[in-house]
């Protein structure tokens, strides 16, 4: 033990006469040992379907916890290299000395398959700070909505968990999207909330059997419309778009509260604003057609592999020098033409001819 420590305490001197941080030096001693970093050690690993692995964590001092709702950044280090993906945690806000996390293996998502695959108990990820304004209010509403499709169900299972642990006993209607019984992570207890709880109302519905275009209006109607009612939303895409069009011609947006895992990066297509140009890749001396795509998502067509995390604009992991050209922000529309300028390329569409440092 004394020369552990002496060895930390030599390691620690070494580390003030370097540039590198100190966290560099400590984990090669014990990765959980930081000075600054929030990491996590995985205590336990469940492969709830198929496609998906729960993961328990156990987070350094650093970490404060998670409001229900909330992504962290999750890093991993995969042959020396380190990726970065955001996940929403599963379990209750009031649980801080604990981390759930449930990731679906997606058949192009690196870092979900390679958890899916290798995570086991002892293995130590990075942690970012949580973020997002996905939350439940302060003020608690007189009745909770809570929608999902997929993987989309972790952030509003979050919030179920964090109700019910603080008594919370106004209605709560859980509605979740997913294809098959077997696609949801979660049946078990969501069918004990639904059969031990007066107050929770917990709807599933099966694509693959039901309605494969997801969402039926009927699946809302005389819940989210209910006096007081608030609607928190996560999941695809298409699913995202349904319930938004749902509560707008029922004059509820003011009620729904949303946030996707992922984004739409189809391209916008306008018959007056027809795709035209080339994209240079300049660092990598490849000209392709522009397709209308995300800049990431024409490297990657290219054959090139420029780094990124999210591909939703948050991380700025994908950050990189717009040389010549447009592009348009797809969550936003703006367009930018100032040369020399850093853009993520996981959300910018070339307009015309680009040239970009990848």
């Amino acid at each position: 033990m004394a020369s552990k420590l002496a060895r930390l305490v030599e390691t620690i001197v070494e580390a003030t006469a370097t540039p590198y941080p100190v966290d560099r030096y400590l984990e090669l001693i014990d990765p959980m040992i930081t000075w600054r970093d929030t990491r996590a050690k995985i205590t336990d690993v469940r492969l709830a379907t198929d496609r998906s692995v729960t993961l328990t964590l156990r987070p350094t001092r650093q970490w404060d916890g998670h409001l229900a709702g909330q992504y962290v950044e999750v890093s991993v280090v995969v042959d020396g290299v380190r990726h970065r993906r955001f996940f929403s945690p599963a379990n209750a806000e009031q649980n801080r000395g604990e981390l759930e996390l449930t990731i679906t293996a997606h058949s192009g998502g690196f870092v979900s398959r390679y958890l899916r695959e290798n995570a086991r108990p002892g293995m130590v990820l990075g942690l970012g700070t949580p973020a997002g304004a996905f939350t439940l209010p302060a003020d608690r509403p007189t009745r909770t909505v809570l929608v999902s499709g997929g993987s989309g169900i972790t952030p509003v299972l979050s919030m179920l968990r964090t109700l019910t642990a603080e008594g919370y006993d106004n209605p709560i209607t859980f509605v979740h999207y997913a294809r098959t019984p077997d696609d949801v992570p979660y049946r078990a207890e969501l069918d004990a909330l639904d059969r031990t709880l007066s107050h929770v109302d917990v709807r599933i519905h099966y694509t693959r059997t039901e309605n494969p275009e997801h969402f039926d209006p009927t699946h809302l109607d005389g819940i989210a419309d209910a006096d007081g009612a608030q609607v928190f939303l996560c999941g695809p895409s298409t699913l995202m778009s349904a319930v938004r069009d749902y509560a707008a011609d029922r004059d509820l947006s003011d009620r729904l509260f949303s946030e996707a895992f992922t984004v739409d990066t189809a391209p916008l297509l306008d018959p007056n604003e027809p795709i035209t140009g080339e994209v240079t890749y300049s660092k990598s001396d490849v000209t392709t057609d522009n397709d209308g795509r995300t800049l990431l998502e024409q490297a990657e067509a290219a054959g090139l592999t420029p780094e990124y995390g999210c591909r939703m604009g948050i991380c700025f992991s994908c950050t990189k020098v717009r040389k010549t050209g447009c592009t348009r922000n797809i969550l936003t529309g703006e367009l930018d033409s100032e040369p020399d300028q850093h853009i993520q390329i996981c959300v910018s569409a070339p307009v015309g001819d680009v040239e970009i440092e990848v």
